[in-house]
């Protein structure tokens, strides 16, 4: 594969910046949660500070996106954005307190969150008319995670938590200089969708806002996998050393997934996919919820992140793609990632108060039914697309 811009497809130097940037996804999923009860806070509290860069997600996305889609300088935004979530997380080195946490969990996911839907506005430019390659790109992103939560899954075993904030710099540091090492593209020009004169339009038209409400129920089912699950484990007797490797082992999944996915689009239609993703991911709540000592269960269980994120969202990159114009493409990217938070902060909120109340179990069965809302929502507000099964949702 090219390995420059004038040569064709940036290959590695797209794939480097989702390396690292999935990379902190996997020193915060797993380990922020254990970080936080580490420091002495309850469940409510860990479920608050996780929920944070989740709100922020609702927030900076749209005004990035708007900013990128007007200015153009969408490789700037991912620029300035690596270099203030490092510049912001440092002041973790201040202090441990409720109030500074928050306010430094607020802060530096202002600006991670505007980074990534722009820089997949310039991954598509950069594919240009073979998008289905997106997903060869965005699997380094999974290998990233499963480097991380190895890695610090044995640091923490060896050593201590309280080298967390460390780690977790060294991480930002790589976005950074990954960043500048991407070169620029814009999308080019296509026509707007008949009908359509601007991205609300394009949001009225038919299965998009259902489409979107997916989204947000996916990410809610989410809540107590992200901000609980490595806890959970460690109740039942894990060790932190193992824990790493289960969520490794679901992104292992994940990443053969991306391999398979253009193959599977071009087979299945959107709807169809999703349409799995969420009835997978029903009963993979239950399984981690009910079933998790029971060690074929919990493995079986962390193989559906294939559905459950790979699937899921590769489709929903590719129908974002296919549904808006050229000038929108930023915002839409920016509504899939601010709905995404919405649910995801609604996720860990509702599991930090239940999970003391109501145990794993009932907080995890909660997020099946949201997981089965999304399914009954995607089977009775869309449509098969006959025409073209890649945009199935029309």
């Amino acid at each position: 594969m090219p390995g420059s811009a004038a040569g064709g497809l940036p290959y590695w130097r797209l794939s480097s910046f989702y390396l690292f940037y999935f990379a902190l996804l996997g020193a915060t999923a797993p380990f922020l949660s254990l970080y936080f009860d580490n420091l002495g806070f309850s469940s409510a509290r860990i479920g608050e500070l996780v929920a944070i860069p989740m709100l922020m997600r609702c927030i900076a996305p749209n005004l990035w996106g708007w900013l990128g889609d007007r200015s153009g300088k969408r490789l700037a935004i991912v620029r300035f954005g690596a270099l203030c979530t490092f510049g912001c997380f440092t002041l973790i080195l201040v202090d441990k307190s409720y109030a500074w946490l928050a306010m430094i969990m607020a802060l530096h996911a202002f600006f991670w969150h505007a980074v990534l839907p722009q820089f997949e506005v310039i991954t598509l430019a950069h594919l240009r008319e073979q998008p289905a390659r997106y997903s060869q790109v965005r699997l380094w992103g999974s290998i990233g995670f499963i480097l991380t939560v190895v890695g610090l899954g044995r640091l923490f075993e060896a050593l201590s938590l309280d080298v967390y904030p460390y780690a977790v710099l060294v991480i930002m540091a790589g976005i950074v200089l990954s960043s500048f090492w991407v070169p620029n593209a814009q999308p080019v020009h296509k026509a707007e969708l008949p009908g359509a004169t601007g991205f609300l339009q394009q949001l009225r038209s038919p299965g998009v806002l259902a489409f979107y409400a997916c989204v947000a129920l996916m990410q809610l089912s989410h809540g107590p996998y992200y901000t609980f699950f490595t806890l959970h484990l460690e109740h039942l007797g894990y060790s932190r050393a193992f824990v790493g490797m289960v969520w490794a082992l679901g992104v292992i999944a994940e990443v053969l997934m991306f391999l398979f996915m253009s193959r599977i689009l071009a087979r299945f239609s959107v709807r169809k996919v999703l349409l799995a993703s969420f009835l997978l991911a029903a009963l993979r709540w239950v399984l981690l919820g009910s079933f998790a000592a029971d060690l074929p269960l919990l493995l079986l269980a962390q193989l559906m992140h294939a559905a459950t994120f790979g699937s899921f969202h590769a489709s929903c990159i590719h129908f974002i793609q296919r549904t808006f114009g050229t000038r929108q493409q930023g915002q839409g990217q920016a509504l899939y990632a601010a709905l995404a938070g919405t649910g995801g902060a609604l996720g860990a909120l509702y599991s930090g108060y239940s999970w003391n109340l109501l145990g794993p179990a009932w907080t995890f069965g909660l997020a099946s039914v949201a997981a089965l809302a999304a399914a009954a929502l995607i089977a009775t507000r869309t449509q098969e697309d006959r025409a073209c099964p890649s945009t199935a949702i029309n």
